[in-house]
């Protein structure tokens, strides 16, 4: 509805996560942020929903992050001892429950994507690392302000940008606070592909169709093996890629593709 401040809507396996608050640049607020935890919980619950993608309306932001007056407000109103509380809030964060955007992201054993444009910043940045594949539209700004605001970016963000683009990149990034172009994103591998704005969506929806042409339970076992696995030593990883493997080959789509493959026709996934 046009009221709604995030959208959700499931198109031939693909679960559509939409930012819906363009005239405040699609910034984070409280009940924003309870609805983008509850639809990544109902879209790694769906058995239908193979990859999530997060896109958002209006023209001129992806997100500018958390909405600060809104925390402004909620410093003012006191919000009570328990939300005052840097241990309580450090529990919530780390909890098997995510209790923010960026952890429940990351939390969705499926494939995920971002389609950035505009203003990334912040927690829009963040929600977009937590993705396994980032999309950016020409003319895009990306950023991580926290340092500016006193405070450094967490829900992973030192994490997973030093993963990304390697320690010195990461360090510049996150202590400057500044916006990089989407052609410097591109250029040391923050973002996946650089594509006219025009074109972002369907350029998200061809790659994730390229995704659905594999096997569901193959789509989470290669997401699980390359980033656990990359953790581990080589031998380690490969013993966790051979014990995937194993189970892998045990399920009916094992046999299904195959089949497919010989006759000639697509697959009819199954998912088990």
């Amino acid at each position: 509805m046009a009221d709604e401040k995030v959208l959700y809507e499931v198109r031939d396996k693909i679960a559509w996560i939409t930012l819906n608050r363009p005239e405040s640049l699609n910034a984070v607020n409280r009940a924003m942020v309870s609805e983008i935890v509850g639809y990544c919980k109902q879209a790694n619950e769906d058995r239908n929903v193979h990859v999530v993608i997060f896109k958002a309306n209006g023209e001129r932001a992806f997100s500018v992050g958390g909405d600060i007056k809104d925390r402004a407000r909620a410093n003012e109103a006191g919000g009570g001892a328990e939300a005052e509380s840097p241990l309580v809030t450090r529990q919530n964060k780390y909890s098997a429950t995510p209790g923010t955007p960026a952890p429940a992201i990351a939390a969705i054993d499926k494939i995920t994507m971002a389609l950035v444009h505009g203003y990334t910043v912040g927690t829009g940045l963040l929600m977009s690392l937590a993705c396994d594949i980032r999309i950016a539209a020409q003319g895009a700004r990306l950023g991580l302000s926290e340092i500016r605001l006193g405070f450094l970016p967490g829900s992973g963000g030192t994490q997973r940008m030093a993963r990304l683009v390697g320690i010195p990149k990461a360090l510049e990034i996150c202590l400057s606070g500044e916006l990089y172009d989407a052609q410097e994103c591109y250029r040391i591998g923050l973002v996946n592909q650089l594509v006219p704005y025009e074109q972002l969506v369907s350029a998200g929806e061809k790659m994730a169709q390229s995704f659905l042409k594999g096997a569901p339970l193959a789509l989470r076992y290669i997401k699980e093996a390359i980033y656990k696995g990359s953790e581990m030593t080589l031998e380690q990883g490969l013993r966790l890629e051979s014990d995937l493997q194993s189970m892998l080959m045990q399920t009916e789509d094992a046999k299904e593709g195959p089949r497919a493959f010989v006759e000639k026709r697509p697959a009819d996934w199954k998912g088990k």
